[in-house]
């Protein structure tokens, strides 16, 4: 969910002016670009985003599917879930093809060997690994020391992953390490029996890195005849930024969602645009629970429309989201400019609970301070100190 406020200066605090609009982060789909002849126009079947399939009536989505040969672009959760969807309903009598151009690291369940994911990463200690924004010496010199640590760790759970799924049968392999998946938010859990569906045939999975339309279906890199298709879903992901920039009239404000280069929208803590203070987004970041997330930056939110949160100049903001952003980019490996907080959530709930004025240390003892997964059960209760 991104949800933009209009606020307006009020000479005692922040005042809540009106709320411009309510929408999902995916309301501008994403629609790949063709060269003239070769795109869907061309072809005999039905062309549609997951988006407009996602919103359907469960029983008019089961019609549309249900007898037919249907192609899936795409690669994230999306993409593996409507396939599934659609080898329940068709099995092997009319398989469901899947066109990847990159293989991401998916996990069953939350559970690598024995161990829970949470242990592995979202408790201090992980977080302690891992270069944070705007760290002390001290944390930067522990997250350089303990890099071989955090290396093992992701090449374990790679071990697992391998051990578990056949990716290297079925060419689904990622060639690059669990870490960069995950500090990118393109990790996610498999639809159930996901790999037995290949297995029997019901779901083809096929890498290129382009493909074309024809009149009989879509036309990949490698194979000499095209792939026969009734429906074509792109789960080919969403135009946020610019969902964001059609609020405005305006072509400077417009600009101003414009980050650098091949970066993510700039916002303060997540979620205030510094040349825009007005506004409030919620929602746009990522993180490994969406919904607990934007809970935590609402209450910020609350705060500081109370009047108990001053907002810093407009310089010290940009000063701080290019931080955030280098930071990113340069330790997590976050290669796809996306604005993915997991790797330290648990850092950057601190600051926001220190902006409220709360006590950003919500567990029992200095073990389980250190050791213990964070949750949403950590935050229930924010009393300011």
């Amino acid at each position: 969910m991104v949800m933009e406020l209009l606020l307006a200066p009020k000479e005692h605090g922040i005042l809540l002016c009106k709320i411009l609009r309510v929408y999902q982060k995916s309301g501008l789909p994403n629609i790949p670009e063709f060269s003239p002849g070769k795109g869907p126009e061309i072809f005999e079947g039905k062309v549609m985003h997951s988006m407009d399939y996602s919103a359907l009536d469960n029983d008019i989505a089961a019609e549309l599917i249900k007898n037919k040969r249907v192609t899936i672009i795409g690669s994230e959760k999306s993409a593996l879930d409507i396939a599934s969807e659609c080898a329940n309903a068709n099995g092997v009598t009319h398989p469901c093809t899947i066109i990847q151009r990159t293989s991401h690291w998916f996990l069953q369940d939350f559970n690598i060997g024995g161990i829970n994911l949470a242990f592995l990463y979202f408790n201090r200690f992980a977080e302690l690994l891992v270069h944070k924004p705007g760290e002390s010496f001290l944390l930067s010199i522990l997250a350089t020391l303990l890099s071989p640590l955090r290396w093992g760790i992701s090449k374990f759970v790679e071990t697992y992953l391998r051990w578990k799924f056949p990716l290297k049968m079925y060419g689904v392999l990622p060639n690059h390490n669990f870490l960069q998946d995950i500090s990118s938010c393109k990790t996610g859990v498999l639809p159930e029996f996901f790999f037995d569906k290949v297995k029997e045939g019901s779901i083809v999975i096929k890498k290129s890195q382009s493909f074309s339309f024809c009149r009989e279906g879509l036309i990949i890199e490698g194979d000499a005849k095209p792939i026969e298709t009734d429906l074509v879903i792109l789960a080919t992901g969403y135009k946020g930024e610019e969902k964001l920039r059609s609020i405005f009239k305006s072509p400077m404000f417009q600009s101003y969602i414009n980050g650098s280069v091949n970066s993510a929208v700039p916002l303060y803590r997540q979620i205030i645009h510094p040349r825009v203070p007005q506004l409030a987004i919620i929602g746009y970041a990522e993180s490994l629970s969406n919904i607990f997330s934007n809970e935590m930056r609402c209450q910020w939110l609350a705060h500081l429309l109370d009047g108990n949160i001053e907002l810093p100049s407009i310089r010290e903001m940009k000063k701080d989201v290019k931080m955030w952003e280098d930071t990113m980019k340069q330790h997590t490996k976050n290669l796809n400019f996306r604005s993915c907080i997991v790797t330290c959530g648990i850092w950057y709930n601190d600051q926001l609970c220190k902006d409220m004025k709360c006590n950003h240390l919500r567990k029992k003892s200095v073990f389980a301070e250190l050791f213990e997964p964070y949750g949403p059960s950590d935050y229930n209760g924010l009393v300011r100190k």
